[in-house]
């Protein structure tokens, strides 16, 4: 049964059941930095601690997911994800503490879209 509120293509299927991971990945990122940049700096205001919330939230779920037998992603690369996973919810922790600002975790947010994007440099 068609969701009537998802529009169709010309190929009769939902436009989002043809949106890749890597493409839903990178609108989460989006999102979630979005509402990072759009907030202050400092978490002494509800919107910069929802936001820091969220990307909390986004990075704890994308390291879940690497844990997992299933994924199919090389250890390195896991690893090094894990990794900024742990930073970023470190961070995050740090600055509604007010000892730190959301430009690092906006930074590292820009990079993996990046590379969601293809625009790794060599």
């Amino acid at each position: 049964m068609l969701n009537a509120v998802t529009p169709l293509n010309g190929y009769g299927h939902r436009s989002s059941d043809l949106r890749t991971s890597r493409e839903a990945e990178y609108d989460i990122f989006s999102r979630v930095t979005r509402m990072l940049r759009q907030s202050a700096r400092k978490a002494d205001n509800n919107e910069t601690i929802q936001a820091v919330h969220k990307n909390t939230e986004l990075w704890s779920i994308l390291a879940f997911d690497l844990v997992q037998p299933d994924n199919g992603l090389p250890d390195h690369v896991k690893a090094g994800l894990i990794s900024l996973a742990g930073f970023a919810v470190r961070h995050g922790q740090a600055v509604i503490a007010g000892n730190a600002t959301t430009d690092p975790l906006i930074d590292i947010n820009l990079s993996i879209m990046r590379g969601l994007r293809g625009e790794v440099s060599a």
